[in-house]
């Protein structure tokens, strides 16, 4: 996809927008990155663009301590959806944790009642989902922070969003108190009609 085509996306208020959350991978980029948390609130926030929400996903991962269990209530308090899956611990001490198959699953059984679709990652290997979703009429488009993400994945999209061209306001840092500086927006869901 050409650059000019990116800048000619329109996103208009009528849109249905349905925003797939790859948690770990913007979970890991923003602690690698920057040491800091992701403010998925505000993430949502600008994937809509002011658009309707239809429905929005975070994929996320449980481990046998529980501790992620605030975080989870977090982000439904946000009016997020998660879905959860178990950490795989392998012989040997190897962990996986992969949701790729279950967002593009989920994107592609939801997508007839979208206008346009929101990656929240910026994983390359969603570039056959997004040419598919294209292929069907879709707008597709990603959100992550540039320095992680695929440049061909960033090629593919219709419109990306670089996180880190507004880290105050897509990250959350702690203070020396260790409080959270920012606090996420809430995602409002629109009633559908």
């Amino acid at each position: 996809m050409n650059t000019a085509s990116k800048n000619q996306t329109i996103k208009h208020p009528e849109q249905r927008v349905g925003v797939f959350i790859d948690v770990q991978n913007l979970y890991y980029s923003a602690k690698n990155l920057y040491h800091a948390k992701v403010n998925f609130g505000n993430v949502v926030q600008a994937a809509l663009a002011g658009r309707k929400l239809i429905r929005a996903i975070a994929y996320v991962v449980r481990t046998e301590t529980g501790e992620e269990r605030p975080f989870f209530e977090a982000l439904k308090n946000f009016g997020i959806e998660t879905k959860e899956r178990d950490i795989q611990v392998f012989i040997g001490g190897a962990k996986k944790a992969d949701w790729d198959v279950g967002i593009v699953v989920d994107a592609i059984r939801i997508s007839p009642t979208l206008d346009a679709v929101v990656i929240v990652s910026g994983d390359g290997d969603f570039i056959p989902l997004m040419q598919y979703l294209r292929n069907q009429g879709r707008q597709v488009e990603a959100v992550a922070f540039r320095e992680t993400a695929s440049s061909a994945l960033i090629e593919e999209v219709d419109a990306f969003i670089d996180l880190s061209a507004d880290k105050d306001h897509f990250l959350i840092r702690d203070n020396k108190n260790g409080d959270e500086e920012r606090k996420p927006a809430r995602v409002r869901k629109r009633p559908s009609r």
